[in-house]
């Protein structure tokens, strides 16, 4: 349909995104996919708002409800770049130490790029591809650019650049590996400390809200309700506990997201 190819469109590095994310979907059928998912999602969420207000007016509420949950599926393939990313980091300064000692000892950059291809998971799929181009005749600086243009993770980058700049002025690559690999041991420390201050006031802010506020609401809501009459149903205490177990899991979510790959 004419309306996928605009939205296709209208994001023009959806395609670069769908390749970083591994995901083997075009940019107007990842569009498609995400626009009939919306749909049913919006109906789902329209009919449960239905079913507690019994009022056809939540009806109108379809096209804003609509596009906040296609908006939320259209930024899937971000999360998953991130998650590849994250990935692709918590084995970066290994994979930069193994390519240095392997050039150090005389070891065929082929031979190197195969040993990492086989011994890292996440950095390993991007040399097997490189691999593979070579051996079907793709000149390795070509392969390496290639490389290079899809990777998520701007310390992959470097680190490929590295290798690219060596091969196309012939200069030694130790040095300048060595001072990547500092940089980005560097880097990792500064998210560490950063993620240690933010720990602190989250898990204060978890017990807070999560926790003591949940436990003395509910015991405060019992208490007035024995003084003043009220009738606490079953129906609103397990909507109080199916929202503190969103609310905890939305926190724990947000800190195991923020969490930076730092193992150095």
């Amino acid at each position: 349909m004419l309306i996928y190819k605009k939205i296709a469109r209208s994001t023009p590095d959806l395609q670069l995104k769908l390749t970083q994310a591994r995901m083997p979907d075009s940019p107007e059928d990842y569009v498609k996919k995400n626009w009939s998912t919306a749909i049913f999602g919006s109906f789902a969420i329209i009919f449960i708002l239905f079913s507690f207000f019994k009022s056809f007016v939540v009806f109108l509420l379809f096209p804003i409800i609509f596009f906040f949950v296609f908006s939320y599926f259209m930024r899937f393939v971000d999360v998953k770049i991130k998650k590849i990313k994250g990935q692709i980091d918590a084995e970066i300064i290994f994979v930069g130490r193994y390519l240095l000692i392997e050039l150090e000892s005389g070891v065929p950059i082929y031979q190197t790029f195969q040993n990492i291809a086989e011994n890292y998971e996440a950095v390993g799929s991007y040399f097997y591809e490189i691999i593979d181009k070579i051996d079907l005749g793709t000149p390795i600086e070509e392969a390496l650019n290639e490389s290079i243009q899809i990777a998520p993770s701007p310390n992959l980058r470097k680190i490929l650049w590295q290798v690219l700049n060596s091969f196309k002025t012939g200069s030694d690559i130790r040095l300048s590996l060595n001072i990547v690999i500092d940089q980005i041991v560097r880097e990792h420390q500064i998210l560490a400390e950063e993620y240690g201050r933010k720990l602190n006031p989250l898990a204060m802010f978890y017990m807070m809200m999560a926790i003591i506020a949940p436990s003395l609401g509910v015991t405060m809501l019992t208490v007035l309700g024995t003084f003043l009459g009220l009738n606490i149903s079953l129906v609103i205490l397990l909507v109080i506990v199916v929202l503190v177990g969103f609310v905890q899991f939305m926190f724990l979510a947000m800190i195991r997201s923020s969490r930076p790959p730092v193992d150095v």
